[in-house]
Order: C-alpha cells, then structure tokens, then sequence
C-alpha cells in the first residue's frame, strides 16, 4: 500500500510541474526573440497585413507565428554564437541568464530548421522555399561570419533575410498561398532597400558589446559618417515611399516629418539611452513605412481608379 501511494503522489506530482515545465521553456522561447518583437516580428506583420494584404483576420496570429518561429531559429543560432557579449547588452537572454547551457542552444539551433521547414510545409511549397531560405541565410549570416564580418556585406544579408521573412508571412496572410501580386513584390523590394541602407540603426546602442567580439558594424568602422547617412537614408525613403505608395499631400507631410524626426535624433541625442530610444522610433517608423502599400491599396485615388 505504501508503495501505490508514494508513485500515486509521484504521477501527480509530475502531472502538476507539466504546466510548470511548458510555461519555462514558453518563456525561455519568447527570451530568445524578446529583443526581436518590435525590430522583425511587428514590421513585418505589418508589412504582410497591409502589402498581402491580409484575407481575413483569421490569419494574423499564424502570419505572426510563421515569422515569430523563423525569428526563434534565427535568434537561437546567432545568440550561440558570443555568448560574452549578451552578458554586458542583454543578459536577460536564456544562455546568459543560465536558463539553459550553451550545449543545449547548440542542440537546439539545429533542431529548429526541421520545425520551421515542417510548420512551412504544412502551409505551401513557396511558404518552405521561403523558410530554406531563411535558414540558409542564418548559416551564412553566423556560421560563416557575416555577422561580425563587413558592414556592408552584414546589411545586405540582413536585407535578404528580412525578404526571406516578408514573402513568407506575405503568402500566408494573403488569398493565395503559392503567389504574390505585384503591391506585394514592390512592397519587399522597398523593404530589403530599406533595411540595407538603415540596419545600422540597431548597431549605435551595441556599440560596447560590438567592440568586444569585434564585429564590424558601420557607427564602429565609421563613427562619423554612420549618423548623418542614416539620417539621409531615412529622408530619403521617407519622400521615395511617399511617391512610390501615392500619399496625399498631409500624408506624405506627416510621413516625412516623422522620418526627420527620427533620423534627426540620432543625430543630436547620442549615447547608449539615447540611442536605444531612438531606435524604438526607428522602428514605429519603419512599421510605418511597412504599412503604406495598405493605403496604396485602398485610398491612392489612382490605385482605386
């Protein structure tokens, strides 16, 4: 009888850490991507509902989560990478804060691109495509070092990789799942522009933890020019889109005014405060941007014409 009753208590015991165990790794999983929610996930979602545009509502949270789980292996396999460095930017990251070991990230980075290719796969042939390549690109972008490597060559795998994200969460949101129309397209075309030429937005509040793994990002390898080009970059996408998406008159004012906003910031509120909260308005601009081909869609009077 004693013995019934101690592995009683001890299935019940089990039966109650299950909520326990899956609520840790739940968070543990949002940790990995917690930095990359207002940088990937929101921008994007917001381009896939306005360019798709979205079918029906009903498809938001599985666009948010196809992209939210390619941003999980991403960021699992680049955070493998230095772990030092997350200890000075972001220690509350699951490898720093010893929610697990590096040895089970690695395990886990090489996991995850059977998920994402399986998840995809459930969706359409392009929607995999779309993850291969998202996965081929995290290989390139930190197994074979662009992300310490040249600025230049970093951005535009960026740009890729953000292109990878955007035409899948595109598919998914939209009517058809094996094709894009042309909004769309022009829509990612805009946006890999973008993000090649306004990456380095992210990289001024690393700065300390970059110098450390010597990675090469553009304020570092050319601290005087990194803020006014992108201050440029800003207001030059900021007219550009405003053209190519047909604003109106008050729209294209209020558009421009808060990319000058934004890129004038970065240029007179420097330091490690200032810059991360210039980068939180470089991403409300960016989310933004990312919304236009919507307004294209359904107020340019010679879209609706």
């Amino acid at each position: 009888m004693p013995a019934k009753t101690s592995l009683v208590l001890s299935v019940m015991k089990a039966a109650f850490n299950v909520p326990y165990w899956i609520a840790y790794h739940a968070w543990t999983a949002f940790l990995f991507t917690r930095s990359d929610i207002k940088t990937t996930l929101i921008p994007i979602t917001c381009l896939a509902a306005a360019s798709a545009p979205l079918a029906s509502f009903s498809r938001l949270l599985p666009t948010m989560f196809w992209v939210w789980l390619q941003l999980l292996q991403f960021d699992v396999s680049n955070q493998t990478l230095d772990p030092e460095e997350d200890m000075h930017n972001k220690s509350y990251r699951p490898i720093p804060a010893k929610r697990l070991s590096l040895r089970t990230a690695l395990v886990l980075r090489w996991i995850l691109p059977l998920v994402c290719f399986a998840w995809s796969a459930g969706y359409s042939r392009e929607i995999l495509y779309a993850s291969i390549a998202n996965c081929i690109l995290t290989y390139v972008y930190d197994e074979m070092g662009y992300a310490a490597g040249h600025w230049l060559g970093r951005n535009i795998v960026n740009a890729l990789g953000f292109v990878s994200f955007e035409v899948g969460a595109c598919l998914i949101a939209g009517k058809d799942i094996h094709s894009l129309d042309a909004v769309s397209w022009l829509s990612i075309l805009c946006s890999a522009g973008i993000f090649s030429t306004t990456i380095q937005a992210q990289d001024f509040k690393d700065t300390a933890g970059d110098v450390l793994v010597g990675r090469q990002t553009l304020p570092l390898v050319h601290p005087a020019l990194a803020r006014p080009t992108l201050m440029l970059a800003l207001a030059t996408w900021s007219m550009a889109l405003s053209v190519i998406w047909n604003l109106s008159a008050e729209a294209m004012l209020l558009f421009n005014i808060l990319g000058a906003a934004v890129g004038g910031r970065f240029i007179f509120k420097a330091g490690t405060k200032a810059d991360q909260r210039s980068f939180y308005l470089y991403n409300i601009w960016l989310s933004v941007a990312h919304s236009l081909p919507a307004y294209y869609r359904f107020f340019a009077p010679s879209h609706i014409s």
